[in-house]
């Protein structure tokens, strides 16, 4: 009779040990397997839809506490700047534009602007939020580089998410290419 009883315990200890190493080895090959590599990411907010773009004085989600001092001056701005095909290149027009802004950020230091970058619709999802980055990244930067603070530069992009003209000819894909600023 004891001869049995260590049998069973032995084997019952072996189960044990087979149900501990299958455990160790699912929980590794879980770990491993589950576990994306993390890629560089930059500082822009993709803003989920259905959050007001466009609005002067918009503090929601990603913006600025701005008085309403600055927000009454931001309206009397141009608060859109457009953009070539497939460029986020500044032109001499949105750089008139965006030196107002950049004067009204240096001489109110607290003031901050939210950027979003706009696409049209021909390319691949990704492609245009990538492209929407780099407008309102340019905008920041020319904003930056005229005395603008960057801590009060928050850059998000839309992408083609978002148009202002619906249409599929040069004249609606124009006005969706662009970089809104928001106060």
């Amino acid at each position: 009779m004891s001869i049995n009883v260590a049998l069973s315990s032995t084997s019952t200890n072996n189960r044990f040990v087979k149900i501990a190493l299958l455990a160790v080895l699912s929980s590794a090959v879980a770990l491993t397997t589950g576990c994306a590599t993390k890629r560089a990411t930059s500082e822009v907010v993709v803003a989920p839809l259905g959050i007001p773009s466009g609005q002067i004085g918009y503090t929601g989600a990603v913006g600025f506490q701005n008085t309403s001092d600055i927000i009454a001056a931001a309206n009397n701005l141009q608060a859109v700047v457009y953009f070539d095909f497939d460029s986020s290149d500044i032109s001499s027009q949105s750089a008139s534009v965006l030196s107002q802004h950049a004067s009204l950020l240096s001489s109110n230091p607290a003031a901050g602007v939210v950027i979003a970058g706009h696409t049209d619709e021909r390319g691949s999802r990704e492609y245009n939020i990538a492209l929407g980055e780099r407008r309102a990244q340019a905008v920041s930067g020319y904003l930056a580089s005229q005395g603008a603070s960057t801590n009060n530069l928050q850059v998000i992009s839309y992408g083609e998410e978002r148009p202002v003209a619906a249409g599929a000819n040069e004249e609606a894909y124009s006005q969706n290419r662009r970089a809104e600023l928001s106060y």
